[in-house]
């Protein structure tokens, strides 16, 4: 199985938008690549169901047509953290769900991308964080950094807990939420100094941000980091 799970600093980071950018780099690049985000607050209620519109994008970024209770099994309406909104909803989320369901996709896929929610530590019930569910599903992690004042601290505890954990911090995008940012290079040059993972990607402040894009900013070496064995 190959694949990466992508989480960040903090919501609204980006990680929708790295995420379906390293998917098109990996479709640029030959590979398969199908998209998961197993839980997601905030949603619309439609004759299908709740759709949530980041779950939506990835399931239609994806190389193969899915369904999307394969892409997002735990969508809940309300905006707020995933363990309230599913409380709220009468509902649990259930990690072993969310592995099966990956384990599906990855059966059928060359490439599952798994995109987290929140920050690395967001509650998803009573005793589970999103590092659980990462653990779980072994797969190498990318950090989202929000390039943003406050983000030294956010990206360096991130990934710190990241070690702790036992997870392979496969690498980190750098994402320019804001249009401006004081001392932008400075505080590159002190994530590439203390972050013990190589940079992926540089990605600006874009208005219009879209997958082609973003991927244009995101490292060629991408499938090493999958473990892809597809031959290019």
């Amino acid at each position: 199985m190959a694949g990466l799970f992508i989480t960040g600093t903090d919501t609204g980071c980006g990680k929708t938008e790295v995420t379906l950018g390293l998917m098109h780099k990996l479709q640029q690049q030959g590979e398969q690549v199908v998209g998961m985000k197993p839980i997601a607050s905030g949603a619309a209620d439609t004759d299908q169901g709740l759709r949530n519109g980041d779950a939506l994008r990835i399931q239609a970024q994806s190389s193969l047509e899915l369904p999307y209770q394969q892409v997002n099994p735990f969508v809940f309406q309300p905006a707020i953290a995933p363990h309230l909104a599913a409380l709220q909803s009468g509902e649990s989320i259930d990690i072993s769900e969310i592995v099966d369901g990956y384990q599906i996709l990855a059966e059928g896929a060359e490439n599952v991308l798994v995109e987290g929610v929140g920050g690395w530590h967001v509650p998803l019930g009573e005793e589970d964080t999103l590092a659980d569910l990462a653990r779980a599903l072994e797969l190498p992690v990318v950090m989202v950094v929000g390039m943003r004042l406050g983000c030294l601290n956010h990206a360096l505890m991130t990934a710190e807990c990241m070690l702790n954990a036992g997870v392979s911090f496969a690498g980190w995008v750098a994402n320019q939420v804001e249009p401006e940012m004081a001392a932008r290079e400075e505080n590159l040059a002190t994530l590439r100094t203390w972050l013990p993972a190589p940079c992926l990607g540089v990605i600006p402040y874009l208005e219009a941000a879209n997958p082609e894009v973003v991927a244009d900013y995101l490292s060629d070496t991408l499938c090493d980091l999958t473990g892809s064995s597809v031959d290019h």
